[in-house]
């Protein structure tokens, strides 16, 4: 070849590279400029918001469920699932039934985790565990079920009280229905029963002449009958309790919240409203919401903000009647006499879409997304969308 021939070649090698430096160049400006720019998310940037996995939008403005009286809620993937005095229905994006599954229910209650949504009748005796377009489990106890709660992998915890006597029993299953692990508890009243995401440890919350009491069981798969430890809250009542990880625990009590460390930290304080009264609370996996009222007359009272260390986020005064909360990531929902609202994680006001006298009998609300939340009612179940912000 000759040397007119290299240097053509050459020439245009040369003007191929220096064209993918300054793409590469340009896309690193790109991704510069979309990591300072604000995302649509509280607290994230543009790109994480581009990055992040998002549920998929839902695209209708009212659902209607066919379940009866006393009607709950839970959410997962786009799909809403409903639970009543006649049993379940789930219901996609597009208010398209994917799951109906006839049960009477006395006390309908529903929760859900990892896309498996676990429904069952207070003081009743019956229990089903299903996702979308699937029943998974479907369970009669023996005993009147108490509580029941679900982890992200499927397993379930059952609380069931003797239909003669005070002995409870928290039987634990794997997800595919399986019983896998029982204790019988005879001592106190037991309110609840959770399960660690590696479905190891078991912590039962019981109510006993002293207070209320955490028993924890760490490795279940072993079949042990005696605890491996106890923690007391003396004098007080706690309300609620939830795996934060797979050896601590958060421990709501009427005047405080906790951590419980099974793994050698003991209990330890994250925030202490004994001065207030508790209203109504929701939390996920890295904040807390609580609305207090102040001893006073009247609705006087604040909306906090917290994380698991304690920290206060942000504060929120408010002089009107709470009804719900609901929290999705970091989007706040809050329902009140005078209206419904979103807020993000600084507690800053986006009105809702649609009109205070819309949702003035709702009495029940989910955060389905970061500008979308579910108001319901008796007689009705309305897509609420953001709008904005004051």
């Amino acid at each position: 070849m000759s040397k007119s021939g290299d240097d053509k070649k050459n020439g245009k090698t040369r003007k191929i590279l220096s064209l993918v430096f300054w793409l590469v160049i340009l896309v690193a400006v790109v991704l510069v400029v979309l990591s300072l720019l604000p995302g649509k998310t509280a607290g994230q940037s543009l790109l994480s918001d581009i990055l992040v996995s998002r549920t998929p939008g839902i695209s209708v403005s009212e659902f209607n469920f066919e379940v009866g009286r006393d009607r709950v809620f839970a959410h997962a993937n786009s799909h809403v699932a409903s639970v009543g005095t006649l049993g379940l229905q789930v219901l996609g994006p597009d208010g398209e039934e994917t799951l109906r599954s006839l049960f009477r229910v006395t006390s309908p209650t529903i929760t859900e985790k990892g896309g498996f949504f676990l429904a069952y009748d207070i003081g009743g005796t019956s229990l089903r565990v299903f996702n979308a377009s699937t029943i998974l489990s479907s369970i009669e106890t023996e005993g009147i079920i108490v509580s029941a709660s679900i982890n992200k992998n499927g397993w379930f915890c059952i609380v069931s009280q003797e239909n003669t006597g005070f002995r409870s029993t928290v039987s634990v299953y794997n997800s595919t229905g399986t019983p896998v692990y029982m204790v019988n508890v005879g001592t106190g009243f037991v309110l609840s029963a959770e399960l660690s995401a590696d479905n190891k440890n078991l912590a039962i919350l019981s109510m006993t002449e002293r207070g209320s009491q955490i028993t924890f069981y760490n490795g279940i798969d072993s079949h042990k009958d005696e605890p491996d430890d106890i923690y007391y809250f003396y004098s007080l009542i706690a309300l609620d309790i939830e795996f934060i990880t797979n050896t601590k625990l958060l421990a709501f009590t009427t005047q405080a919240v906790y951590i419980v460390d099974f793994s050698g930290g003991g209990t330890s304080l994250i925030y202490d409203f004994s001065a207030k009264r508790l209203a109504g609370y929701t939390y996920n996996d890295k904040s807390i919401i609580i609305h207090l009222y102040d001893y006073s007359i009247g609705y006087s009272g604040r909306t906090i903000h917290i994380n698991f260390d304690g920290d206060v986020i942000a504060e929120r005064e408010s002089f009107s009647e709470f009804i719900a909360v609901a929290l999705y990531r970091s989007t706040i929902v809050i329902l009140q006499n005078d209206g419904f609202a979103f807020y993000d994680e600084q507690l800053k006001r986006h009105p809702a879409s649609e009109s205070s006298s819309t949702t003035a009998t709702a009495g029940r609300i989910l955060a389905l997304s970061d500008d979308l939340a579910l108001a319901a009612g008796d007689h009705f179940a309305i897509i609420i969308r953001r709008g904005e912000e004051n």
